[in-house]
């Protein structure tokens, strides 16, 4: 029997963005990904640190955002963008893995968690990588805009 789920939540066009857990059935954990391409708007020598300023600034957001929850103030983020491969006016693939952890007894599927979710997605895209001074969201696949123009 088949314990995980997951979401998909249409909340972005140019951000996939999905929630689950790995057992349903047992809900101690949550996972909230964001996945897009995104490119850089200016030219950098030090990437790593631009990446772990990104990151901070995700962590600041995912925390003041638990803080009015019934989630624990423990999470994992997860930001998987590699320092090594960016360039300038190259897209590059963005992933973002958040596992949170529910203070009550919640179902998976109850209103209240998607309605949590939703609030700290878009709250992600609006404070942090929507208006990025560094990065560029360039849609959900490598060639969106391209698929767009046709």
């Amino acid at each position: 029997m088949k314990k995980g789920k997951k979401i998909p939540l249409n909340i972005f066009n140019d951000i996939k963005t999905s929630y689950g857990t790995v057992d349903s059935l047992n809900f101690k954990s949550l996972f909230v990904n964001l996945q897009t391409w995104v490119e850089p708007k200016l030219y950098s020598e030090n990437w790593k640190g631009v990446i772990g300023s990104i990151s901070r600034e995700l962590k600041h957001s995912v925390r003041d955002h638990l803080l009015k929850s019934e989630f624990k103030n423990v999470f994992i983020l997860d930001l998987d963008l590699r320092s090594s491969g960016i360039t300038f006016k190259k897209k590059s693939f963005f992933n973002l893995e958040i596992t949170l952890y529910p203070n009550s007894n919640k179902s998976f599927k109850s209103n209240e968690i998607k309605t949590f979710i939703n609030e700290l997605i878009n709250k992600l895209y609006c404070d942090v990588l929507r208006d990025n001074k560094s990065l560029k969201i360039h849609g959900k696949t490598k060639n969106q805009n391209k698929k767009q123009l046709k």
